[in-house]
């Protein structure tokens, strides 16, 4: 064969081999080829399960362990409307948080507890117990068809600061925080009720009036929120008064009065908290302040009160105690030390606003109207001005030590 010929292809015999054997050798490297990329397919999805079913087994130790958690849903309470007021039934909510709960069905007192922790609360009522410290919800506890429901600012106010409390670190700069912010002052009497008349004709209803108002602009200038029961001479029953006080959710309640006594020569200025055990003269002023007003107006409410609210009150009572107590001494010390007159320190009474408040309370006793010395004074704007500073000033000292006690 020369260099250049083309050769002559053939088959086995001899003869030429057929163009199409080309077309099947490309036929049979491509299903190769295919088969190939599906061996290595099915070998990257072999791989891929291996791997995730790694996965899973190892974010399956890792949760058993503790080390991975997904946070828990939490099942959406049912919500009622009530006067427009959104409230959730109590059952749904203690089985949710894991409380226990009780519910006497004579007394009607509900007892939630919870790693120790105790919270009393009675339907139709704003007052809560919570571990014998006295609460107040923004609305009662409602019980509708034998379902007892709670307010929805009930896990805000009273449960998430119990058993979720905020940690806090180093508090921001500025005025220093204080719970005494909101304060009633009680002007006693007024209106048809004069309360206690002097010699000369002094009022007991004008006397206090014109002194509460001092104590309350006081109080303001000092950032205070006041709230007085009278501003003006009008009567006011003794459960109004309470009323006010326990609506407005004061911080404290101060009660202002001046003294009288068929022996003038008592005098002195004095201030009183609650107390059933008491002296005869204790007993016979109380029954004097209570009764000049408390057979003027109607007390069915507190009249047609259960046993229970007496035994929830005494509980509410034996908390607000002991800071009354103190409040008192505070405002006999500046009286004293500053004004110079004559104190007779701090008495226990069962007076009707002391009882049924549901915050620290006092009565404050001015003076003596029956004194001839201490009308003449009493009758003094002067005199008021300065008595008036030196209460304001002493709740102020005690709102400040207060200040301390919770930074400690």
């Amino acid at each position: 064969m020369l260099r250049g010929d083309t050769p002559n292809l053939r088959g086995p015999e001899g003869q030429e081999a057929p163009m199409g054997s080309e077309r099947s050798e490309r036929r049979f490297d491509s299903a190769h080829l295919h088969q190939f990329k599906m061996q290595n397919l099915k070998l990257k999805i072999k791989n891929f399960s291996f791997c995730l079913i790694i996965l899973i087994f190892v974010f399956w130790v890792l949760n058993l362990s503790g080390c991975a958690t997904l946070p828990p849903t939490q099942k959406a309470l049912p919500t009622y409307s009530l006067n427009g007021t959104k409230y959730f039934p109590l059952i749904s909510f203690c089985e949710q948080e894991g409380l226990t709960w009780d519910y006497d069905i004579f007394t009607k007192v509900i007892t939630l507890e919870k790693n120790s922790q105790k919270i009393i609360l009675r339907p139709k009522e704003t007052i809560v117990l919570v571990n014998g410290s006295e609460k107040n919800l923004h609305f009662p506890v409602e019980i509708r068809q034998g379902i007892v429901l709670l307010p929805l600012s009930f896990k805000a106010q009273i449960f998430d600061p119990l058993f979720k409390p905020v940690s806090v670190g180093r508090l921001p700069a500025g005025p220093p925080l204080c719970k005494i912010r909101k304060i009633v002052i009680d002007a006693g009497h007024g209106g048809k009720d004069p309360g206690a008349i002097g010699r000369t004709g002094l009022r007991e209803k004008d006397v206090v009036l014109d002194i509460a108002r001092k104590v309350a602009r006081r109080l303001e200038k000092a950032g205070k929120e006041v709230i007085l029961t009278r501003s003006t001479d009008v009567f006011v029953s003794l459960e109004r008064r309470v009323e006010i006080a326990n609506r407005n959710n004061a911080d404290i309640f101060v009660s202002i009065h001046a003294n009288a006594n068929r022996a003038r020569s008592l005098s002195g200025f004095e201030v009183y908290c609650l107390s059933n055990s008491v002296d005869d003269f204790s007993r016979a002023l109380a029954f004097a302040e209570n009764n000049n007003s408390l057979n003027l107006e109607d007390t069915s409410f507190y009249n047609s009160s259960s046993d229970l609210k007496a035994i929830v009150w005494d509980m509410v009572n034996t908390s607000n105690r002991q800071e009354a107590q103190e409040l008192a001494r505070y405002l006999c010390r500046r009286i004293s030390s500053e004004l110079g007159v004559k104190t007779n320190g701090t008495k226990g009474g069962p007076f009707y606003v002391l009882k049924w408040t549901q915050m620290p309370a006092v009565l404050i006793e001015v003076g003596y109207l029956s004194n001839p010395a201490e009308e003449k004074m009493l009758n003094s704007g002067l005199y008021r001005q300065q008595i008036a500073e030196h209460i304001a000033a002493g709740i102020l000292d005690y709102c400040q030590d207060f200040i301390s006690v919770v930074k400690k």
